[in-house]
């Protein structure tokens, strides 16, 4: 047995890519969509119809100029998302618009009209994980759309507090990041030693998956951002990890040997007292490579979004 089928023996592995055909040729159970990969997918030929579509939808909807760019940009998410269905056994997680992330209110309303416009196309939300950036704002709205029926992932997730919050509000799944975190440490203290028993990425994962088994929290641990194959192979036992193509490649050609390193904890629990936003908001701050981190990729996703309308309203 190969590294990578030994892997899959006690860790789900999902496919992490904004190459939509690289992620499709790896047959992975799940899939996610952010506003990069469908950026990259609407260049492609295959794509043309289904952007032709959501322009077409979007000028049925009727309204101004912005409500018909934010119809177009929605529904080519949607249109995105089935597609991909069709392909994979699983389900998409499927992401709103970043700069709605400071806002509770319109996060959940959004959200709620992506799973609406799947409906509509067939799609059952056993199918759906609404993205959100782990605000604040952002895991209060996953509280209210668990609530209600609708999966969320929770991203951009760096520290603790945005962790704990998420399990405390009955999130389905975070999405801690790895590769993001070391690099952040790396361009600051570039001579210490980050092999993986030391990564801080690793150690960040470690923390939370120990956590959440320790108090039995149901929310799902998905490490994401490996640049690495020692990474991935040190949080072997993690319930799923996001790996793209280059490093699930690396792995099934690798001789190495798979031991697990995540094992649930089998103690006495008890659950905390939920953390206040106020607590919440600073113990957030007390992690300089947190604050930072968020806010620099809820930017970039922005600006990715804004990309993908700007593509649409030249069509409209």
């Amino acid at each position: 047995m190969h590294p990578l089928d030994a892997l899959k023996e006690f860790t789900t592995v999902v496919t992490d890519s904004d190459d939509i055909h690289a992620v499709l040729a790896y047959q992975p159970h799940d899939a996610t969509l952010t506003p990069s990969l469908i950026l990259k997918a609407a260049t492609l030929t295959d794509y043309q119809p289904l952007i032709a579509e959501a322009i077409q939808y979007a000028s049925l909807q009727g309204g101004n100029r912005e409500t018909r760019i934010i119809n177009a940009s929605d529904r080519l998410a949607v249109n995105a998302g089935v597609e991909i269905l069709k392909h994979i056994p699983g389900g998409v997680s499927a992401g709103i618009d970043p700069r709605l992330s400071f806002n509770r209110g319109l996060c959940v309303s959004r959200a709620e009209k992506l799973v609406k416009m799947y409906e509509e196309q067939g799609i059952d939300r056993s199918r759906l994980l609404i993205t959100l950036a782990a605000t604040w704002e952002g895991i209060k709205a996953a509280e209210t759309l668990e609530q209600n029926g609708i999966r969320c992932n929770l991203t951009l997730l760096f520290s603790f507090a945005q962790a704990r919050a998420c399990a405390e509000a009955g999130v389905c799944l975070i999405s801690p990041p790895v590769g993001p975190v070391c690099d952040w440490y790396q361009s600051r203290y570039p001579d210490s030693s980050y092999v993986a028993e030391n990564d801080p990425g690793v150690k960040s994962v470690r923390a939370i998956y120990d956590y959440y088994k320790k108090h039995r929290y149901m929310t799902i641990v998905m490490a994401t951002g490996f640049r690495q194959p020692e990474q991935v192979l040190a949080l072997a036992g993690c319930d799923r990890l996001a790996v793209s193509p280059e490093l699930l490649r690396a792995l099934k050609d690798s001789e190495s040997t798979i031991e697990r390193q995540l094992i649930p904890s089998t103690e006495a629990f008890h659950q905390p007292a939920p953390l206040a936003e106020d607590e919440f908001r600073w113990l957030h701050n007390q992690e300089a490579m947190a604050v930072e981190k968020l806010a620099e990729g809820i930017r970039q996703l922005a600006i990715d979004q804004q990309k993908l309308e700007d593509m649409l309203a030249a069509r409209l």
